[in-house]
């Protein structure tokens, strides 16, 4: 079975750093894009980071130049590293795999809490 695996979130200060881990199973990883999404309650869920199958990477605006994806096909897991953390990218951090046109599989979420 497919499975996406988030990890790593926790609580961190403003200006600190926190990495992301998602590792994917039960599926080919190599042919997926994979995403980071975020979402806040009462809010959409926002695209925040993307690395295709090829490794280009796409970053929303907000987060260029702090937030680097990456990817490591032998071990299937794409990592988010997010570095000086603002209490507006507090949000639970979705993992997506995603294979056009009908292949679309989503983690279960870790919680990144930026407070003092």
């Amino acid at each position: 079975q497919v499975r996406l695996v988030e990890s790593g979130g926790g609580l961190v200060q403003p200006g600190g750093s926190l990495t992301l881990s998602c590792a994917a199973s039960g599926i080919i990883f190599s042919r997926y894009a994979m995403n980071w999404y975020r979402q806040v309650p009462g809010n959409q869920r926002e695209l925040v980071a993307e690395i295709s199958s090829g490794g280009s990477t796409r970053y929303v605006d907000s987060v260029k130049g702090r937030f680097t994806v990456s990817r490591d096909n032998a071990k299937s897991t794409v990592a988010l590293q997010m570095n000086i953390l603002r209490p507006e990218d507090t949000a639970v951090y979705y993992c997506n795999a995603k294979r056009v046109p009908y292949l679309d599989f989503w983690g279960q979420g870790t919680q990144v809490t930026v407070s003092s």
